[in-house]
């Protein structure tokens, strides 16, 4: 196979998942990465299948030594080029007081939040450079623009990723790689990240209720935004936007 791919890290049943479904329609083939639930990856995968497009999954620890570049280099190797890059990890450890915090579960939000995406750029954007194309597509918070109490962890791993996203960009703008710093300033109707959160019940009713008015971000609708980034004309880059329902006040309102 040499067939072009989107490469998501972080492939859930919402944004990750969509985001895949979408550049899959458009004749990438996705490569879907994430953690845990072996069986929502082989669901995803098959529904793209489905639909006729080509996708491949695997589950992935960013937190391991070497887990990412290992994926990368299998990729290249095995299926196609990687043109996009999606990070989709989220480093949400819960609210908690500073006191609360410890070491571990504060470096753990910077893993995940902000090296991973370090270690993934330092992995491809070489190989993108190389061929003088590519596009890193890279979910962001509310976080990443302020800071709440009890999000020490969280803002700290997020505001890191936004300027880690400005530097990728000084150096590698000029060698045509696109690097996208999306921050998604509301709920998602994502089963796999607030539905967990909220617990089954809440979830149904914020859906029933938010959702109903289109009060709540569609993965499905997001993932058209990524794709029109993705397929933007280099003289009009769109280098950091925010996202969020038409009934949500902004980030810098609260």
């Amino acid at each position: 196979m040499n067939q072009p791919v989107c490469l998501v890290i972080g492939a859930g049943a919402g944004i990750g998942g969509q985001v895949g479904k979408r550049f899959a329609r458009e004749g990438f083939h996705a490569v879907l990465c994430r953690r845990t639930d072996e069986q929502g990856l082989n669901r995803l995968v098959a529904e793209i299948e489905q639909e006729g497009g080509a996708a491949s999954g695997c589950l992935l620890n960013v937190v391991r030594e070497n887990s990412i570049e290992e994926r990368i280099a299998v990729v290249e190797s095995d299926i196609g080029p990687i043109e996009v890059v999606l990070y989709n990890l989220g480093a949400q450890i819960g609210g908690r007081p500073l006191e609360e915090t410890p070491l571990k579960v504060f470096e753990l939000g910077w893993r995940m939040g902000t090296f991973g995406l370090f270690r993934t750029a330092s992995a491809v954007c070489p190989l993108m450079a190389k061929r003088g194309r590519g596009t890193i597509l890279v979910t962001s918070a509310t976080a990443a623009m302020r800071g709440n109490a009890g999000q020490h962890s969280h803002a700290a791993a997020m505001g890191g990723r936004r300027m880690l996203c400005q530097s990728l960009n000084a150096q590698y703008a000029p060698r045509n790689i696109h690097v996208a710093h999306i921050v998604v300033d509301g709920a998602v109707d994502a089963p796999d990240t607030l539905g967990k959160m909220l617990g089954p019940e809440k979830f149904r009713q914020l859906r029933e209720t938010r959702g109903a008015e289109d009060g709540l971000l569609l993965p499905d609708q997001i993932a058209e935004t990524y794709w029109h980034l993705h397929r933007q004309h280099r003289s009009a880059w769109t280098h950091e936007l925010d996202l969020r329902p038409w009934s949500t006040l902004a980030w810098w309102n609260h």
